[in-house]
């Protein structure tokens, strides 16, 4: 069965729309500065995604793109440069860097308060991807058996997600620092055991095999039939080019009569990702205010 993520993102999108509104009220304009290095079809098409996105949501967004890539320093200065600009509440850099560039201290120039991917060790907020995965994880475990919310509550999920998950063999496949770290740590936190397998794992087939849950983060095609166990739940934030096509790290024709659910790619985690990261830029324009 298919997670009706379409739907989730439906009721996240207006959930969202109510506190831009109530922002917009106080004369608070939440802006989201982007900054992008680089002239790669994909990265300019997800920038391109989270602009309509915020569009829709009544949110600002102010562009900075390098086609060509600068100076380490001049980067700097210009991170440092958005970071201070009272109207950016929040500022993301596009990953991945051009190798010259990327260093983890880089987030140190951007605020706390405006830092909301959680790159930061210290960060107020969830990583959006790992917020879009507990998501798809309530739907299937916790929400049709309570009224509770879809939308991810921190202080009110974790004793129900250590509850209902503490029996479950968690497999996470990657370790990428745009998919399998984040969601990873948002497990970690909410008190969710799992596995993180990758290429090197020894006996890897015996681990995704046994699993209940499997979340995979890799951009391959990394599941196959004869890999997973009927009633399995597949949750797929990898992404691939097929024939000119993006798509998830499994095929849905392969699984979805092996799964109990799964999510399907496009159209799956990904706008709910965008829309977690939104989420946080109001929480983020709350705390400023």
């Amino acid at each position: 069965m298919k997670i009706p993520c379409e739907d989730i993102a439906s009721s996240l999108k207006k959930y969202i729309i109510i506190r831009v509104k109530s922002l917009k009220k106080k004369n608070i304009k939440p802006r989201l500065a982007t900054i992008l290095v680089g002239k790669s079809k994909d990265q300019l098409s997800f920038v391109t995604s989270k602009k309509k996105i915020g569009k829709s949501l009544g949110i600002d967004f102010n562009f900075i793109h390098y086609k060509e890539t600068p100076q380490f320093m001049r980067f700097i200065k210009r991170i440092k440069t958005v970071s201070e600009n009272t109207e950016n509440t929040a500022v993301i850099i596009q990953q991945p860097l051009p190798s010259r560039l990327y260093t983890e201290t880089l987030y140190d120039f951007i605020p706390l308060e405006k830092e909301i991917e959680s790159h930061k060790a210290k960060s107020t907020f969830l990583p959006p991807i790992g917020q879009a995965v507990l998501t798809a994880l309530k739907h299937v475990f916790i929400q049709k058996r309570t009224t509770k919310s879809i939308i991810i509550n921190e202080d009110k999920d974790v004793s129900a997600f250590k509850q209902v998950m503490k029996h479950k063999k968690v497999v996470l496949m990657g370790r990428g620092m745009t998919g399998g770290h984040p969601i990873g740590d948002t497990l970690t936190k909410f008190k969710i055991n799992y596995i993180g397998i990758n290429s090197q794992t020894p006996n890897s087939e015996q681990y995704l095999q046994e699993a209940d849950v499997i979340i995979t983060a890799v951009g391959k095609k990394v599941i196959t039939p004869d890999l997973i166990k009927k009633g399995v739940v597949l949750i797929n934030v990898g992404l691939r080019r097929d024939k000119g096509k993006l798509i998830g790290d499994y095929d849905e024709k392969e699984i979805r009569n092996i799964a109990s659910y799964y999510t399907i790619t496009p159209k799956g985690l990904g706008p709910i990702d965008v829309l977690y990261l939104y989420k946080n830029l109001i929480d983020a324009a709350e705390m400023q205010k």
